[in-house]
């Protein structure tokens, strides 16, 4: 407590049975009273001043932080404390590999990814993924989703295209890469080798704690897909024929396009997964899928697989039947690169004069053959 200099009011304090006149004038010490009465109080708060400040460190000696709390005065000023640690606390860390950066260049707010994977002959020009990109840019509401898509790529000449065409790609380390880069029809050696390469990735994905949409490029992204997942599943898969059921694990699966979130159950399933792939050599993941979905270790795991409707995620299989809803088109139950490529670009073709329309239709038709290259 001070009086500013020159004040013309006078304060009284009484200390220790002391009474103190405070005037215009500076007060004396008196020798027979050991202080003044004003100057007995300036020691003494500076004696507190100075005690409370060797305390207030002295707690806070273990966690500084502690200062800045116990010295906050208004809302104002805390509110502005903890924005500021959070931003030194919640800063994300940089990338520890080429993966890693490349996620975190392509995640949504909420960790989330998309990744197709890529081989030489499929990124061709003109080739799947061509088509692939084209449909992003035809869909409605889909285009805005390419920024949050990741190309992996097995093989030195897919890589050097994708840099061409788009901003994410990821450049997986294959010694074989020769053998991964041809059409590799499917469950030839190089495609199993392929699928269960790129099962490992995912794997290597969730681990690093990022959900993701896995989708084949042979697939039409034809709307925007996230409206129709299951918000309380962990796992979620396309089907060949699907049976009615999104929870009956009877539907006949394809797993080129699934919906992953990244928690501890998944994780360990896709371990699992690819584990029991040695148990069952010459096996692709939808087969060894089937033959471990009823597992006592699945089972106890926990883990809740929902099953998606091929009215909204179709495919050459079971078309939709729908297109005034449909989000994807796969080219399954279609043999051979070049009939696939082809394919793709007449159900393309089907979506754009649908969109040119502008309004419902009645009646789904779409122009490929019932059994594409068998």
């Amino acid at each position: 407590m001070e009086s500013t200099k020159g004040e013309s009011s006078t304060l009284g304090y009484k200390l220790a049975g002391v009474s103190i006149d405070d005037g215009k004038s500076k007060p004396v010490i008196s020798t027979d009273r050991l202080l003044g009465g004003r100057d007995m109080i300036k020691v003494v708060l500076l004696v507190t001043t100075v005690t409370l400040s060797c305390l207030l460190f002295f707690k806070s000696a273990n966690n500084p932080l502690n200062m800045v709390s116990l010295l906050k005065t208004d809302s104002c000023y805390s509110s502005k404390t903890i924005n500021e640690t959070s931003l030194e606390t919640v800063q994300k860390r940089e990338p520890v590999s080429e993966l890693e950066r490349v996620l975190m260049n392509a995640a949504m707010e909420d960790n989330t990814v998309i990744i197709t994977a890529l081989n030489q002959a499929w990124a061709k020009p003109n080739s799947t993924f061509d088509v692939f990109l084209e449909s992003f840019k035809a869909g409605l509401g889909t285009e805005r989703l390419l920024k949050h898509m990741i190309a992996v790529c097995l093989d030195k000449h897919a890589y050097d295209r994708c840099i061409e065409v788009h901003p994410h790609c990821y450049l997986i380390n294959a010694t074989d890469s020769d053998q991964l880069s041809g059409p590799n029809r499917f469950m030839t050696p190089g495609y199993l080798k392929l699928i269960w390469r790129r099962m490992d990735l995912l794997r290597e994905v969730l681990g690093l704690g990022y959900n993701f949409i896995f989708t084949d490029a042979d697939i039409l992204w034809l709307r925007d897909p996230f409206p129709r997942f299951f918000q309380d599943a962990d796992f979620q898969i396309t089907c060949d024929d699907y049976n009615g059921k999104p929870s009956d694990k009877n539907n006949h699966v394809n797993s080129g396009f699934t919906y992953v979130k990244a928690n501890n159950k998944t994780l360990r399933f896709y371990k699992y997964w690819i584990r029991s792939s040695r148990k069952f050599p010459g096996k692709h993941d939808q087969d060894v899928f089937n033959l471990i979905k009823n597992k006592q270790f699945v089972v106890k795991l926990g883990i809740k697989i929902r099953f998606f409707d091929t009215v909204y995620f179709g495919g050459f299989c079971q078309p939709s039947r729908d297109i005034n809803v449909v989000n994807t088109m796969h080219a399954n139950c279609c043999i051979g690169l070049d009939n696939k490529v082809n394919n793709l670009k007449a159900a393309l073709e089907d979506w754009k004069r649908y969109v040119s329309l502008n309004t419902t239709v009645s009646e789904t038709k779409w122009n490929i053959p019932p059994k594409c290259g068998y």
